[in-house]
């Protein structure tokens, strides 16, 4: 009853203009409504500071290829506004470029300002000046947070309406977000939190941008904003919408989740997307976005807590921008099945009947030969159902799409698309390495005092993932051994005692909080104490994350019996490293320090050096951090973000070993490289320019 593969080819696609003037975007319970015809569609998320200027057009373009009508993304604050009233929108910050270059392709864009949006997005897209606000609290019914956002919104609203961007001028944005999964923190601002909600709804419709507004994970949006579904398996858990009046409509499909340092991916199949999407459908969803389609990089300090520098690399298209198979071609044919159909589901009568245990049709009639059918197996075994009077397999776990109730033109389970495998293509060993020791401040070397212990994200004021805490010890024995105990919010932390590591420790992303403990050798007098600690990021989701704390919150020292608290002795503090503070990862910044020779002698916070000339051809370029250990690097002064090779999955393994270096960032010759190796285990002669290649298995 399956149709040969070539029958795809001979479908006519249903062709979206993206940018018809003055078109009409309304919705009714059944789909969204663009020039009063309702609409099936398939959308995926692209995020345009996680991938250069110079590929949007290709990923874009392979977005469409894949079947998708639709690109959404987010809009990133802190990235927009690093200060209040100063925004930028250059190179990958270039919104409204973006935004035209999908109506250039003939797309729709759905526009998620948040402004909160998680992402895994250092603090949430939250610019870090809000916390400066007196009397703020994020997120909830507060003045000072609200007027802050509301301006913020209004800009983005403002600069897409002066471009023309949305549906209703002509342009190719379709739909938009306020505020981001709101009901996942909202019983923790107790009475402030449902006004919030109501008072952003009615923000956001205010704005007059002539298209519907969505919430997602907000059951009770208030009208006129749609609630919508995140997750894996919206088919099953969306509650629906809270609206006869409104359409079902899925926000992010998981293609298969972020990853975290010191965690395996988690991997999901092409058939698994393919039977929830298609039991979306056939429970009268109309929308849907994958989340992401393609992920990008985590450029620079942008990763959230703990999360990779590669962002969701198993997505239909991968890190690179190439096409991941058979995840790709397999949503491909489902999106043709279904848009085949897409009348009969968008015009005709649903009917759902039972066809054994764990199985069902849902049948869409729309007059006695206009009908399509949706055959549901949610059991684990394969088995044949009775549909019509005739008999179909269907494998566990599948859907069968008989876009005439007859014919079987697509089944979930049945992966025809070739599979294919990337492969990292070894490439040029760097040589010519540079070596810089840092400086380890000792208490006499800082300007900020306190007789405590600071907070770090309050202290170090996102400037820097970095921050010395250093004391000044005088012991008078000749026992030289001591135990430091040394507990900590999170996330590293390296402890020198006079110029020397004494240990280092780390928390995980599930537990952040962890304690130092070790046994440090003291001279008899005075001895400095320096304690690094290190942020993997800022956190990117809770309630009152304007209160969210982390680096040291108790120090001690134990010598023979006696205990020693350091905790509220006079601490001096250093924000960020030497190297960092005199940008010694750029070519002007480079100068200000004497480099040596390479010597192998791998020390803690070693900066590394070197030049290289860019590869021929135009493959993706990568390189390839194997044997380092923790840090952060540099191509002629953009940062390809942290690396953190020496976290290994409890298969043995880094959580990323290759880290994505964009031909855009390159000269042909003379490419300034640049690496700061934080735990000093690693050594840069082992580092490769690398490339990807595709491979048909």
């Amino acid at each position: 009853m399956v149709r040969p593969l070539l029958c795809w080819f001979v479908l006519v696609a249903v062709v979206f203009s993206g940018g018809a003037r003055g078109s009409q975007v309304t919705y009714d319970g059944r789909s969204l409504i663009i020039d009063g015809q309702r609409n099936i569609l398939f959308s995926g998320s692209i995020h345009y500071p996680r991938s250069p200027p110079e590929t949007w057009a290709s990923l874009i373009s392979k977005a469409k290829d894949g079947g998708l009508d639709v690109i959404q993304t987010y809009v990133f604050w802190n990235l927009h506004e690093p200060q209040p009233g100063q925004y930028d929108f250059s190179g990958r910050k270039d919104l409204v470029k973006f935004i035209k270059e999908i109506q250039a392709q003939g797309l729709y864009a759905s526009l998620r300002i948040g402004p909160f949006i998680e992402s895994e997005w250092s603090y949430g897209g939250l610019p870090f000046w809000l916390r400066d606000i007196p009397g703020i609290t994020f997120r909830c019914d507060n003045e000072p947070f609200k007027v802050y956002m509301q301006n913020f919104t209004t800009k983005i609203v403002n600069m897409m309406k002066s471009e023309g961007l949305y549906a209703s001028q002509g342009g190719p944005i379709i739909l938009s977000q306020i505020e981001n999964e709101y009901s996942m923190v909202e019983a923790a601002f107790k009475e402030r939190g449902p006004p919030y909600v109501k008072w952003a709804a009615e923000m956001a419709a205010g704005l007059q941008t002539g298209v519907p507004w969505v919430m997602c994970k907000q059951d009770d949006a208030p009208d006129p904003v749609i609630n919508a579904c995140n997750g894996m398996k919206c088919g099953q858990t969306f509650v629906g919408p809270n609206s006869p009046n409104k359409p079902s409509i899925w926000t992010e499909n998981w293609t298969s989740q972020y990853q975290v340092y010191g965690e395996e991916p988690l991997l999901r199949s092409p058939e698994d997307i393919a039977f929830h999407v298609a039991l979306w459908i056939a429970r009268n969803g109309s929308f849907v976005n994958y989340y992401m389609y393609h992920g990008g990089t985590n450029f620079g300090r942008v990763a959230s807590a703990f999360v990779i520098t590669s962002y969701y690399d198993q997505a239909p298209l991968d890190e690179y921008g190439m096409i991941r198979q058979p995840k790709w071609g397999h949503l491909k044919e489902l999106h043709a099945a279904i848009k085949h159909c897409s009348i009969n589901l968008l015009r005709g009568q649903q009917t759902i009947y039972s066809l054994g245990d764990r199985r069902e049709a849902y049948v869409f009639r729309l007059n006695s030969r206009k009908c399509a059918a949706f055959l549901v197996n949610r059991g684990g075994k394969d088995t044949e159902v009775i549909f019509h009077n005739s008999s179909y397999a269907l494998p566990a776990e599948s859907i069968s799409i008989l876009p005439d109730c007859k014919n079987v033109f697509f089944n979930t389970a049945k992966v025809s698309t070739q599979n294919s495998s990337r492969s990292m293509i070894r490439g040029k060993i760097l040589d010519g390495w540079e070596e810089f020791i840092d400086h380890i401040p000792n208490y006499e070397d800082t300007t900020l005092k306190s007789n405590t212990l600071l907070e770090q994200i309050t202290t170090a004021r996102d400037s820097s993932d970095y921050l010395w805490y250093n004391f000044r010890y005088q012991h008078q024995s000749s026992n030289t051994k001591a135990l430091m105990k040394v507990y900590s919010l999170g996330h590293v932390l390296h402890a020198f005692v006079n110029g020397v590591l004494a240990g280092s420790a780390h928390g995980t992303h599930q537990n952040p909080r962890f304690t130092l403990e070790n046994t440090v050798s003291l001279n008899n007098g005075i001895n400095n104490i320096s304690l690094l600690s290190v942020m993997v990021g800022l956190p990117d989701s809770g309630a009152f994350m304007e209160t969210k704390g982390l680096g040291l919150r108790s120090v001690s020292l134990q010598v023979q019996q006696k205990q020693l608290i350091l905790t509220n002795s006079s601490w001096g503090y250093q924000v960020g490293l030497l190297g960092e503070n005199l940008q010694i990862y750029t070519d002007q910044g480079s100068s200000k320090v004497q480099w040596k020779k390479f010597s192998s002698s791998r020390q803690p916070l070693s900066w590394y050096k070197t030049v290289f000339d860019a590869p021929a051809g135009d493959e993706p370029i990568a390189l390839n951090f194997g044997l380092m250990g923790k840090g952060e690097a540099w191509v002629n002064g953009e940062s390809i973000g942290r690396y953190w090779v020496s976290f290994h999955t409890p298969n043995g393994i880094p959580s990323q070993t290759w880290y994505h270096v964009p031909r855009s960032f390159l000269k042909p010759t003379g490419n300034l490289l640049v690496i700061l190796e934080e735990e000093g285990r690693g050594s840069p002669l082992s580092i490769s320019l690398d490339t990807a290649s595709i491979t048909r298995v």
